[in-house]
C-alpha cells in the first residue's frame, strides 16, 4: 500500500491559441489555487515569436473530487485540454 509521500497527482493542460483561452484557465487556477502545490508553464518562443500553444503542468493536493470539478472545467473552454493522473510508488 502507498504512503500519502509516495502518490502524486499531477494535471497536464495543453492550451491551444494561448492569447484567447489564457484569462479563462488562469480565473479556474486562482479559482482552484489552494489544491496546487506545484504550477510549471511552458510554451515555444521568445522575443519576437511567440508561439500560440502551451503546456501548463500541475501537481495537484487534497480534495480528489476539486481535482476532477477543475479538469472537466478546464476542459469545457475552447481550445484547453486537461488530464490528470495519479502517480504511485
Amino acid at each position: 500500500m502507498a504512503t500519502e509521500l509516495s502518490v502524486r497527482t499531477v494535471m497536464a493542460i495543453l492550451v491551444d491559441k494561448r492569447e484567447q483561452a489564457a484569462v479563462e484557465v488562469q480565473k479556474l487556477l486562482t479559482e482552484y489555487g489552494c489544491y496546487i502545490k506545484t504550477r510549471l508553464g511552458l510554451h515555444d518562443g521568445a522575443g519576437q515569436y511567440c508561439s500560440e500553444t502551451g503546456l501548463i503542468i500541475l501537481e495537484l493536493v487534497d480534495d480528489e473530487a476539486k481535482h476532477k470539478e477543475l479538469c472537466d472545467k478546464l476542459n469545457a473552454i475552447e481550445g484547453v485540454s486537461a488530464k490528470y493522473m495519479k502517480l504511485e510508488l
